[in-house]
């Protein structure tokens, strides 16, 4: 049997999953920023702290899709979903995957694609 070798599409790779991570984390960010009492109550968090994390999250964001110290919106986001899934697991009781699809399943698949991005430096293209 013969393997083919697709290691070329690794820089690609790279770059789509910074994409979608950077796509998800934005539009949360802006929701939290915009939105701090209502989203902070659906989360347990202040208003302050709700805007606060709004703010990282857009951060992270621009800084994983345009490749600028893309290791740190990648940590911001592993850090981010560490304090989701901490929630979900000790606080809520959440289980790993749930029937209404909240379980914690969802944090941990955009902590390893942060970790993935971590790693990696965000792959090949990146400004800094």
């Amino acid at each position: 049997m013969m393997i083919v070798d697709l290691s070329c599409l690794v820089p690609a790779a790279l770059l789509l999953l910074r994409i979608i991570v950077a796509i998800v984390f934005f539009s949360s960010g802006k929701s939290h920023a915009m939105n701090p009492v209502e989203r902070g109550e659906s989360v347990g968090l202040s208003p302050a702290a709700t805007r606060i994390l709004g703010i990282a999250e857009i951060l992270a964001a621009g800084s994983i899709a345009l490749g600028i110290f893309p290791q740190i919106g990648a940590a911001i986001v592993m850090l981010t979903m560490l304090g989701a899934m901490q929630k979900k697991i000790f606080v809520w009781n959440t289980k790993f995957y749930e029937d209404k699809g909240y379980g914690w399943h969802y944090d941990l698949i955009f902590f390893l694609a942060a970790f993935v991005i971590l790693a990696t430096n965000g792959g090949s293209y990146i400004v800094l």
